[in-house]
């Protein structure tokens, strides 16, 4: 129970800043606009008067409310940035951002800002985009905000599945699994979000790779106490926060894994094993792919301050593939990596930076660090690497 404190007593703080603003009413519903009826009042459709309750592709009872409104946690939505210079008197070197590159612009966003807002509505060059952190899942994504002609505001419903984060769209109040970006109930039901590549790492990795890009500000005009931690020693849990499934054993419940699909097999790559190995060479449903890890990122779920907290590195998931050929790569005892095909050496952005294919760029896969247990309940066939 201890390490559950510090997340109810978070969800408490923003529950009653957020309560009295947005009200509550008790307008009856029929059975199938009300799935909840008979619950507890912070969990019911009093605030989802434009939900289509009907349309889901899931079971009501696999939702559980994490306790605030909606956007009780507050989603950002007029974001403001922030030159490197500016945000390195108060940005650490080890300090985990979510780095994000579209429409030759790279931005970074801090957790210890994404912690407290788990969305920002932001716009990447011409892109529209959904920038989400789940914590009760260490799981980040990156959302395209346009549906057919729509551009999208999304925000934090208040609810969870499988301990994720469920979000809602201003329009027609359909509910989103953040961890898979569909829509789930409602009027958008199955409509399936563009997800774009982004990576967790390190500040410090990020200045190095992209000295002109920019950084999500703290004026975002909610005050809240960036860069402290509101779920203390989560990252130890081995009891996920309202999590109703069974535990999948083959990895303790809060390891960190970098995870994503290639094709339809999802893969997953325990950091324990990155951390040893560094560079792992691997094919996966035949596409050959290459798994980096590097030192520099806290853990934003760790201790109380978030820079404070355990350096457990970071991972980046790439195609090892170039103009058709197969690269093979190496790590050396100075930390170099080079492939053996051409011996140009590599950052683990998957940039050539010196020898024959300087300038050149792996093909980023979509897949993320998250916690074992909430990717192994979205996909429990799951390949983990490493395993007999």
């Amino acid at each position: 129970m201890r390490q559950r404190f510090p997340i109810v007593s978070h969800l408490i703080l923003v529950l009653s800043i957020s309560w009295l603003a947005l009200g509550h009413s008790t307008r009856a519903q029929s059975t199938c606009d009300d799935p909840f009826e008979g619950q507890s009042v912070y969990f019911n459709t009093a605030y989802w008067e434009r939900t289509d309750f009907c349309q889901h592709s899931i079971a009501y009872d696999e939702v559980l409310s994490g306790g605030p409104p909606p956007d009780g946690i507050p989603p950002i939505d007029n974001p403001q940035f922030e030159s490197i210079d500016v945000a390195e008197t108060w940005l650490q070197p080890q300090s985990p951002v979510l780095a994000v590159e579209l429409d030759s612009e790279a931005r970074a966003y801090p957790l210890a800002i994404l912690t407290w807002h788990e969305i920002v509505n932001d716009t990447i060059g011409s892109v529209p985009v959904a920038v989400t952190f789940c914590p009760l899942c260490n799981s980040a994504f990156v959302f395209d905000r346009r549906v057919g002609d729509d551009v999208l505001r999304f925000g934090v419903s208040g609810n969870l599945r499988n301990s994720n984060l469920i979000m809602w769209d201003d329009q027609t109040q359909s509910w989103w699994q953040q961890f898979t970006g569909e829509a789930v109930v409602g009027s958008y039901l199955g409509t399936q979000l563009t997800q774009y590549p982004a990576i967790i790492t390190g500040f410090g990795a990020f200045v190095e790779q992209y000295p002109d890009g920019l950084v999500l500000s703290r004026d975002t005009g909610f005050g809240r106490s960036y860069g402290t931690n509101p779920y203390v020693n989560y990252d130890q849990s081995t009891d996920p926060f309202l999590f109703a499934s069974p535990l999948d054993r083959r990895l303790p419940a809060t390891e960190h894994v970098l995870a994503g699909f290639i094709g339809s097999t999802g893969v997953a790559y325990p950091f324990p094993v990155l951390r040893a190995e560094k560079v792992i060479n691997d094919v996966v449903n035949d596409v050959p792919v290459l798994a980096l890890w590097q030192s520099g990122s806290a853990s934003a779920l760790g201790g109380a301050s978030i820079d404070d907290s355990e350096d457990i590195g970071w991972a980046a998931l790439y195609r090892r593939e170039i103009n058709g050929q197969i690269l093979t790569f190496t790590n050396d005892v100075a930390g170099v990596i080079r492939d053996q095909e051409t011996s140009t050496i590599w950052n683990a952005f998957g940039e050539a930076i010196e020898g024959e294919l300087a300038g050149a760029q792996l093909e980023r896969m979509i897949a993320a660090p998250h916690f074992w247990f909430a990717w192994a309940a979205f996909d429990v066939e799951t390949i983990i690497y490493g395993s007999d």
